[in-house]
């Protein structure tokens, strides 16, 4: 293994070494009383069973790909896809435990401490449990499948004597270890969304509208499937959701470079094998040095003295580690290039192209992030606005809402299509690749800032069930309001990553079919083209009506349990008895497996089964519908039920609880639930799910589809 291949392996121990020591520094804390810790170990029990559950349907599903890898391509690839599915499993898990151990313990050090800043320490330290297992197991995976496979690389030399083939081993290997962390995502983006959508709708609907009891009154027999909910969809599915975005950022760098060398080695251009190598290791080693610059911030802000501004912590950290990571990366590009002869590429820096367009995506993450905070604060004016016109009524308020959305999608694409070209500019379609590398580099201190808010938002549901005093819950509301603009940050940044890493994707699968002697183009007038790209965008529409009638299928029927509960059991209401918690949880779980299966089998299967019947144009033409709405469909429901949900919090805020106003606010964010913690975060899988595995396929179905074999029939 290279030198450079061991200290990102080192990188990714220290990583995994400190999330070790966060989570058994956040686990040594006491609990509270014992009623805290009989509802955390209800919240905990639940949220593993419905992973495992979840988990096991995943084992039937990912051995059945496996053997089909490993039958039509190759040994490598299925081993690859194996070691992808373990490594983000695993990440999701130990993020998902260790939220379920840190909420109660941010609860009792809101209630010891009476301090926000001692609390937002456990919050966050818990957090970044989730976010340092993200960035550490991906690269450690990556490192293993490279060690393991990195002789495939040697056939690269001979490639100028077979011009024209598409099959690269090396690079088939690496989309298959990316493919196997997306399955994961889907899964766990999919299951956990419709869970935590129907437990909190559920809760919602009845409790709120209905009983007009408190939000997580512990009367309320679905308020601990929804805190289980928290921890399955937004920390399990957001950590899963991102490695997989890091890792397709990776990957799609790393076979731009080779299909970058086999174009160039095919014109006999001066492109040579040592090139090749610094190219496709540059992402690795850029991407181990934000994860150390994430340690850096992160410690930095868990060691310091504790502030009461948590917003102010939190975007200090994340501005602290994208900074060291720039930085870093800078004097590490200028010491790996040194000297090397960029001539014959576009790179329009020389040795810092690859590096200005990898700051091109660090920046554009971090205006995406900004526009959503914007869009869905209660400090800025849209979400102020929603909550104003909340006064007349639940279908104002709904409109405002679906308006504040939709005029959201306008200044996030003009970051994205913007900064796309620049980094274009400055080094080519490698350019691409490496600004979604740069965006995500820093993923490590991003998923600990996303999970710290569901991590706040159970801590205030456990001190409400709990009965504590009130100030106790006034802290643990201030961790959630601003958790809840971080995780609008946070989808503002999975979308703009995402769209960056299918995009980087797409580009490689079009590398992958062209001959190498021709030039990388693609006709949109093509009929077959066209007739993709208008499905491809249909199915984003589709998949998006999949899952939110997956919800509300999934929501009634835990509103009947609900229902059934207040009417059925003696002094319910009157806090004399307690709810059956274990129905709830079973319903919502039950639901969710059922759900979750058509939904995840569309983007598995649709690129596949249209390229073996109507080839590559085709598939190409789906990936670029299916990305360009997916994307605005993503941005719209994320900022739309952002902006919902705190507008109802605003109105809290200024004691209006119970007005008609709040009323028709709790509609409102009952509606946005689904969009922005289901349908969005979906979305940005489905997308890359789509072009990992259609990059994967490329290699059989450019030369065996029934299109091409009628076609020749006719001759």
């Amino acid at each position: 293994m290279s030198s450079l291949m061991l200290f990102v392996l080192a990188a990714a121990a220290l990583g995994t070494f400190y999330a070790m020591y966060n989570f058994f520094k956040v686990e040594s804390l006491d609990e509270g009383t014992a009623d805290m810790s009989e509802i955390a170990s209800a919240i905990r029990v639940g949220a593993s069973t419905f992973l495992f559950s979840e988990y096991k349907v995943l084992i039937v599903v990912v051995g059945i790909l496996a053997l089909c890898f490993g039958v039509l391509l190759s040994v490598s690839c299925a081993v690859a896809f194996l070691t992808g599915t373990v490594m983000s499993g695993l990440a999701g898990f130990v993020g998902m435990k260790m939220a379920t151990y840190a909420n109660v313990r941010v609860t009792n050090m809101a209630r010891r401490s009476k301090h926000i800043g001692k609390t937002l320490k456990v919050a966050l330290r818990g957090g970044s449990v989730m976010g340092l297992c993200v960035a550490s197991f991906a690269l450690i995976g990556l490192v293993l499948v490279y060690a393991t496979y990195k002789d495939q690389l040697s056939v690269m030399e001979a490639i100028p004597n077979w011009c024209g083939i598409s099959f690269v081993p090396f690079s088939m290997t690496l989309s298959s270890y990316a493919l196997g962390c997306s399955i994961i995502a889907m899964f766990n983006r999919v299951g956990g969304g419709i869970y935590t959508k129907a437990a909190d709708m559920g809760a919602d609907l009845v409790g709120k509208t209905e009983e007009n009891i408190p939000e997580d009154d512990p009367r309320n027999p679905a308020v601990i499937a929804d805190c289980v909910g928290d921890n399955v969809g937004d920390t399990a599915g957001l950590g899963s959701d991102l490695l997989e975005s890091y890792m397709g950022a990776i990957v799609s760098a790393m076979v731009l470079a080779i299909h970058l060398f086999i174009s160039f080695a095919a014109k006999s251009k001066g492109f040579s094998i040592e090139l090749l190598e610094k190219l496709y290791l540059y992402p690795v080693v850029f991407c181990a040095f934000g994860l150390i610059s994430c340690i850096v911030g992160l410690g930095y802000v868990l060691s310091k003295g504790d502030s009461s501004d948590p917003h102010k912590e939190l975007n200090f950290a994340t501005w602290l580690s994208a900074g060291l990571t720039i930085v870093l990366n800078f004097a590490f590009t200028l010491f790996y290039f040194n000297g090397q002869n960029f001539s014959e590429l576009p790179f329009k820096l020389g040795s810092l192209s690859p590096w200005a367009s990898s700051v091109i995506g660090v920046v554009a993450g971090i205006i995406i992030g900004m526009i959503a905070e914007y869009y869905t604060s209660y400090d800025y004016k849209p979400t102020k606005k929603i909550a104003l016109f909340s006064k007349e009524g639940s279908a104002i308020t709904i409109v405002q809402g679906l308006a504040v959305g939709m005029e959201s999608t306008m200044l996030s694409l003009i970051v994205l299509g913007g900064s796309l070209m620049v980094a274009y500019f400055f080094s080519g379609i490698y350019g691409t690749a490496m600004a979604a590398v740069g965006m995500l580099s820093f993923v490590a201190i991003t998923v600990s800032v996303d999970t710290y808010g569901p991590i706040s938002d159970n801590a205030g549901g456990i001190a409400e069930m709990a009965k504590l005093d009130h100030d106790v819950r006034e802290i643990t509301d201030k961790l959630d309001s601003v958790g809840n603009t971080t995780a609008a940050i946070g989808k503002g940044f999975a979308i703009g990553s995402a769209a960056f890493a299918a995009v980087s994707l797409m580009i490689s699968f079009l590398y992958s079919f062209t001959p190498v002697d021709v030039e990388v183009s693609l006709n949109l007038m093509n009929p077959v083209t066209l007739a993709g790209t208008l499905i491809g965008a249909a199915i984003s529409y589709f998949f998006s009506g999949l899952l939110i009638e997956a919800v509300s299928s999934s929501a009634k029927r835990m509103v009947e349990e609900v229902r059934r509960q207040f009417r059925e059991i003696p002094g319910l209401r009157e806090g004399n008895s307690k709810p059956d918690y274990k129905r709830c949880i079973q319903i919502a779980t039950n639901g969710a497996l059922a759900e979750m299966k058509l939904p995840a089998l569309i983007s598995i299967l649709v690129p596949i089964v249209s390229g073996f019947i109507l080839g590559p144009n085709f598939v190409s033409g789906i990936l670029i519908g299916s990305t360009i709405s997916a994307i605005m469909l993503a941005i719209f429901c994320g900022n739309a039920g952002g902006a919902w949900d705190n507008s109802k919090k605003y109105i809290e805020s200024q004691g209006k609880k119970g007005s008609s106003a709040h009323v028709a606010a709790v509609v409102g964010d009952t509606v946005g639930d689904p969009l922005k913690d289901t349908v969005g975060p979906s979305l940005d899988i489905l997308i890359k799910i789509m072009s990992t595995i259609s990059l994967i396929g490329v290699s059989i179905f450019s030369k065996y589809n029934l299109l091409d074999f009628i076609s020749r029939l006719f001759k």
